[in-house]
């Protein structure tokens, strides 16, 4: 100790134990974060179609109902609920390849992911709801549990792969964050589909609203003083095919360049296994404190990314508002990236999260005493407050993987056992209930405002004032909510997290020593018999390297 600087016992044990076995399940450079990342962009980037476009795609170009949606939505879930625990069961019991465990599933689930995006929205002749309603109906249904379990395919050993590329907390605090910023740029470019797959409604001889004439051109105006705008299925159909061409290429990429370090060998099955791991998983109260903020997270993301369409286009008339929207949202992870990983090792992860909600959910009710003030003003207050939302939710949105992973590790320390394929099955399905919450909360507000999906309709006053009241006071609760479960339920603090490195550190050393687990390292630890002096010659490397890292940050102070 020097400088006078007074630790505590855990943090003291922390730093001198950290760079052993920890640090030979570690040591990532910079391609492993990007490659890590890019899992996530070519996720989002066909996810984001779900999140943002598909729900609208589904009342403005297949008209279907919302009450519909909602149980279709619903029953999909269903089916998670079956399907999502035995892909999680598969992850962790089917036979090691030579590129591991969770690796391999980039490329077998690429082609069923790629196909069922672009299925979904193909829109064959005859396929409307007006035309042909039941095989409409059965058309999105069968499409859209294609696309479901295709997804699940790819993100629960995805999920599965942080817990075996590294196991160093502050790397996985990186990963977290680079996932994260990988999952905000695969989300953006549906949002440029969203915002000019528009075209003006041309008021023809059927039309009796009001209407506007510019260029030369009558158009047709709602009971908001707006002129309406259709969506078009052409620039939607291009939007899909191309971004899941591109989503299909960064998968390869994501498999080439990411790598397992941790090798768990093969063990035979247990009778009664299945039951006692989801024991153990609904017995950690971290584990399931983490799982519902990250329902609440992806439902309220979900709610907005797709009820802000309709808010948008429908109230303020102004579908630019999508991009400026979602770049208010997503700008605050640009400003917070370098620096959340410096306020984690300050605060806590649990702590700077919290508060974040705080504000998003004050953002929200702020945004619901916008309500009468004229529209024109409203819009640009709106974006901004916006912002101040997506500032307080940047924390949780870069750090839910690194704190699900946190939940595991003490999952494995309280129980011994260690199954990251189930436990992020179940952790998924958490989330795809948040998305069962959102279709929900959409099509609810869709039902209860009465909103006309019919073919060149137009809403009323009314109804587009309910839609703006449900657009703020919806998120502003989930959010309110998600801050409760993070500051009173979540018990890894910062502390505990500390105090979970050094059990962990001895949980570690004891497996490699009973041979449950091998280290493939960068070295070149490529085998599971690779003897015990190269992994030391390894870990003296990475001792070297963290000790002028930790001379660094004490010239800093």
């Amino acid at each position: 100790m020097q400088k006078g600087v007074i630790m505590s016992d855990t943090q003291n044990v922390a730093q001198a134990t950290e760079q052993s076995f920890i640090s030979r399940t570690s040591g990532l450079k910079t391609k492993d974060y990007i490659g890590y990342a890019m899992g996530d962009t070519a996720c989002c980037l066909v996810f984001g179609l779900v999140t943002s476009l598909l729900q609208k795609f589904y009342t403005d170009i297949f008209h279907l109902q919302p009450l519909f949606i909602m149980l279709m939505f619903i029953g999909a879930r269903i089916w998670d609920a079956i399907n999502d625990p035995i892909m999680g069961r598969i992850c962790d019991s089917v036979k090691l390849t030579k590129w591991g465990r969770y690796r391999p599933w980039f490329l077998w689930a690429a082609i069923p992911l790629v196909a069922s995006s672009i299925l979904m929205f193909v829109k064959w002749p005859g396929l409307t709801y007006d035309v042909n309603p039941v095989g409409t109906c059965i058309y999105a249904t069968v499409t859209y549990i294609m696309f479901g379990m295709s997804y699940t395919m790819l993100q629960i050993p995805y999920g599965g792969l942080a817990s075996v590329v590294t196991t160093d907390e502050k790397e996985r605090t990186k990963l977290s964050v680079f996932r994260s910023i990988g999952a905000g740029i695969g989300s953006t470019p549906v949002i440029l589909i969203s915002s000019f797959a528009y075209a003006k409604r041309v008021a023809d001889s059927s039309w009796t609203g009001a209407t506007q004439e510019k260029d030369g051109i009558i158009y047709a105006v709602g009971e908001n003083g707006k002129i309406l705008t259709d969506m078009q299925y052409l620039p939607v159909i291009i939007g899909v095919v191309v971004l899941s061409l591109v989503c299909l290429a960064m998968l390869v990429m994501a498999f080439a360049f990411n790598k397992e370090r941790v090798v768990a060998t093969s063990k035979p099955k247990q009778k009664g296994e299945s039951k006692t791991i989801i024991k153990n998983l609904f017995s950690n109260r971290a584990f399931l404190a983490v799982s519902v903020a990250s329902m609440l997270l992806l439902a309220g993301q979900m709610f907005t990314q797709s009820f802000y369409l309709y808010l948008f286009d429908d109230l303020f008339g102004a579908n630019w508002m999508n991009i400026v929207s979602m770049i208010c949202t997503y700008a605050p992870m640009a400003i917070f990236m370098f620096l959340t990983p410096k306020m984690v090792r300050k605060f806590g992860k649990k702590e700077i999260c919290g508060v974040g909600m705080i504000i998003a959910a004050a953002a929200n009710l702020l945004m619901f005493a916008l309500r009468g003030i004229d529209l024109n003003v409203r819009m640009y207050l709106f974006l901004l407050l916006c912002f101040v939302s997506g500032c307080g939710m940047t924390f949780i949105v870069l750090q839910v993987w690194s704190m699900a992973t946190d939940a595991i590790d003490d999952i494995e320390i309280k129980t011994g056992r260690r199954d990251d394929g189930t436990a992020y099955a179940f952790f998924m399905f958490f989330r795809k209930i948040g998305q069962v919450i959102s279709a929900v909360a959409v099509n609810g507000a869709l039902l209860g405002m009465n909103y006309n999906t019919a073919k060149g309709a137009k809403q009323t006053l009314e109804n587009l004032n309910t839609m703006y009241d449900l657009a703020t006071i919806i998120p502003a609760v989930l959010f309110g909510l998600m801050a409760i479960v993070l500051l009173v339920w979540y018990p890894l603090s910062k502390k505990k997290v500390a105090e979970l490195q050094v059990a962990k550190e001895a949980h570690l050393k004891c497996q490699y020593e009973s041979n449950s687990i091998a280290i493939d390292n960068v070295e070149g630890i490529e085998s599971l018999g690779e003897s015990v002096e190269q992994v030391e010659e390894e870990a003296s490397e990475s001792e070297n390297a963290t000790s002028d890292e930790v001379e660094d940050d004490k010239s800093e102070n």
